[in-house]
């Protein structure tokens, strides 16, 4: 799953000397929450919607609410901006990305090729991935057998089980919890009482049936 797959690619950017109120403004506008700043065509910095908030006069002020529009009209975003930020190539996997973000507590990386913006990819495009690999977006039916360890041939058993029930599968993912192995199985229809069958008589335990309208 590569990066450029899943970004935004319809940037929205605004110059240093945009104002704190306009970014805010455009924020709400576009119901997005991160502004690339941009200067001669190259990412100086990021404004975000937390950013803009941390900056805001506290509500406590002894301003009037005109004083506080002069402020946020006056104060430019190169003044507040993060110039730290995390960048990421377009042809890195989404792992990649979703592994940076846990591991600097961020919410999106820009998506850069040498110096050029392509793009951005936030946690709910993580998200969005991630279901789509689990096929939990897709119509069918998803069935969750469960391991109690590891061992060789299960692609083949499922596989032979499809097979044997005239089953399409779209969709297969691998994970390890504490109690084993548990792999979740796609198919396109909804009828799974005989995979079910056929699964369990090759020794295999479905611990869990959903369907997917």
């Amino acid at each position: 799953m590569y990066i450029c797959d899943y970004m935004s690619k319809d940037l929205i950017t605004v110059s240093p000397s945009t104002s704190m109120m306009q970014a805010a403004d455009l924020m709400d506008e576009k119901d997005i929450n991160r502004l690339p700043v941009i200067k001669n065509d190259k990412v100086i910095g990021l404004v975000t919607k937390e950013t803009i908030i941390a900056n805001r006069p506290s509500q406590a002020t002894s301003l009037s609410a005109h004083e506080v529009n002069y402020l946020l009209e006056k104060t430019r975003v190169e003044e507040i901006m993060e110039i730290q930020y995390l960048t990421i190539g377009p042809k890195e996997q989404v792992e990649k990305a979703a592994q940076l973000m846990l591991q600097h507590h961020v919410g999106v990386l820009l998506v850069m090729e040498d110096t050029k913006l392509l793009g951005l990819i936030t946690d709910k495009d993580i998200f969005k991935a991630f279901a789509e690999i689990s096929g939990y977006t897709v119509k069918g039916a998803h069935l969750v057998i469960e391991l109690a360890k590891d061992k060789q041939g299960v692609i083949e058993e499922v596989g032979d089980a499809l097979v044997e029930t005239n089953k399409n599968l779209t969709h297969m993912t691998v994970y390890h919890v504490d109690q084993g192995i548990r792999v979740a199985l796609h198919i396109d229809d909804q009828e799974t009482d005989s995979l079910k069958r056929a699964l369990e008589n090759r020794g295999y335990h479905v611990m869990a049936i959903y369907l997917k309208d």
